[in-house]
């Protein structure tokens, strides 16, 4: 019998940072009955949102595809085909192992051949939205020939669900690897831009300048709100970044644009920035710029 044949009251996640969090917690107020969690992070952060959305740590991959027949794989992006390939001995063709990780269109077709080993499901998932807080409705972008089951098992939870190919591995992650290019590179410029403007008090000026060229976008608040994302996930980004990088390369593309991004994105990280504001999202770009001139002797 298909897993879309049965009622779905629980899932796994492989991975429990923020993007497990944030779905598991999502997915309990809608109904769903028991989530489950599996992270090598052993950390009271972690321990304390398991307790938060209802969610039960398990020791093993294999404790969790005992518990499940959903499987999310919510790890970071160079721990994707190894999170893959640890928890595929367990998964048998009752098992869907959906990959929401941000990896390149290979690597997501190299987590497909490890899961379907013995006979899982696979489905690739690109979310087209930070997760929180969107949460388990952020907008997903699926491919793979079990997205359609998918999408009918998860529908009754309110995700947020669009099926781009059965036919075909990949094409949802090109959609959101190669739109990266555009955002992740939009947020380290205005980054490096208010790096320099704020020397001279020129952003105010700057911002009304921008806003006049591309009318409809208040390019203050978007500098609040994108420097802020990269002074918390810098170092996530930067990785997501090198994937596409990674990616243009293999399509004979040189990625001078994505690996000046990746630049600046780990030159944030090193800063230590999210420490500083404890994981959450300072309000304006001017906190972190703050932050920043406070140590300036540090800072090249």
């Amino acid at each position: 019998m298909s897993a879309a044949n049965k009622a779905i009251d629980r899932v796994g996640f492989v991975g429990f940072g923020e993007a497990g969090y944030h779905i598991a917690k999502g997915l309990r107020g809608a109904g769903l009955q028991q989530t489950y969690g599996y992270d090598i992070d052993s950390s009271e952060r972690l321990r304390g949102r398991a307790r938060e959305s209802g969610t039960e740590l398990v020791e093993s991959n294999a404790a969790l595809a005992q518990a499940c027949v959903v499987v999310f794989s919510a790890v970071t992006a160079d721990q994707a085909l190894n999170a893959a390939e640890q928890t595929a001995p367990y998964l048998t063709p009752r098992h869907i192992y959906c990959d929401v990780n941000s990896v390149s269109p290979r690597v997501k077709q190299e987590v497909a051949r490890a899961v379907s080993r013995n006979g899982a499901r696979f489905v690739e998932s690109a979310m087209m939205a930070p997760v929180p807080p969107h949460a388990h409705k952020v907008p997903m972008l699926l491919g793979g020939e079990a997205a359609p089951e998918f999408v009918e098992i998860m529908r009754p939870f309110g995700m947020r669900m669009e099926v781009v190919a059965t036919d075909q591995i990949g094409r949802a992650a090109a959609v959101k690897m190669f739109r990266s290019i555009v955002y992740k590179g939009l947020e380290a410029l205005l980054f490096e831009c208010v790096l320099g403007a704020s020397h001279y008090g020129a952003e105010p000026r700057v911002f009304a300048s921008l806003n006049e060229s591309f009318p409809g976008i208040d390019f203050q608040k978007l500098a609040d709100y994108m420097i802020g994302r990269v002074a918390v996930h810098g170092e996530r980004r930067a990785r997501e970044m090198e994937e596409v990088a990674a990616t243009l390369r293999e399509l004979g593309i040189e990625p001078m644009m994505a690996e000046a991004t990746v630049r600046r994105m780990d030159w944030a990280a090193d800063l230590d920035l999210k420490a500083h504001f404890g994981g959450e999202f300072p309000k304006t770009y001017k906190e972190v710029l703050d932050v920043i001139a406070a140590d300036e002797p540090a800072v090249k």
